[in-house]
């Protein structure tokens, strides 16, 4: 009995403790804004700085450049986008919880242009696409990342 308690606090012990990964700049502010506060009036956060946590639910995953993060309030999300190849996020990054810090932004685009965004993002996801289900144009807000901090 001894012995099988040693060697499993000897696996806990040789086990190494993961650090969570910064990206970017990392996180500057202190106060951690809810997601759901920002979608209710995004236009009142447009060009502010923002602090948001929350489960990341999908990853870029050409070129790792954005993350779906879950709201408080199901079945929201914001996307948080970085330059290409400033800040990349890997697709294990998919499931884990991150503090994301990051100016909002609001694009209004056309019916045409909201069709290329919508082929685009399915493209990316390797799934099909049809055109006939953007019926219009498209206003969408996102936070344009400076820095990340996702928890391992």
């Amino acid at each position: 009995m001894r012995t099988a308690l040693f060697a499993l606090l000897l696996t806990f012990a040789a086990t190494p403790a993961l650090a969570d990964t910064t990206y970017g700049e990392g996180i500057h502010g202190q106060d951690t804004v809810p997601i759901s506060t920002i979608l209710a009036n995004p236009d009142a956060w447009v060009g502010k700085t923002v602090r948001v946590q929350g489960r990341i639910t999908d990853v870029c995953q050409k070129r790792g450049c954005w993350v779906a993060i879950a709201s408080d309030q199901e079945f929201q999300t914001l996307r948080f986008k970085v330059q290409d190849g400033v800040i990349v996020f890997t697709p294990d990054v998919k499931g884990r919880t991150g503090i994301f810090e990051g100016t909002l932004a609001r694009y209004e685009l056309t019916r045409e242009q909201a069709v290329e965004r919508a082929r685009h993002h399915a493209e990316e996801q390797g799934k099909e696409f049809d055109p006939a289900t953007v019926t219009g144009p498209e206003v969408y807000y996102q936070l344009e990342g400076t820095g990340a901090v996702v928890q391992d």
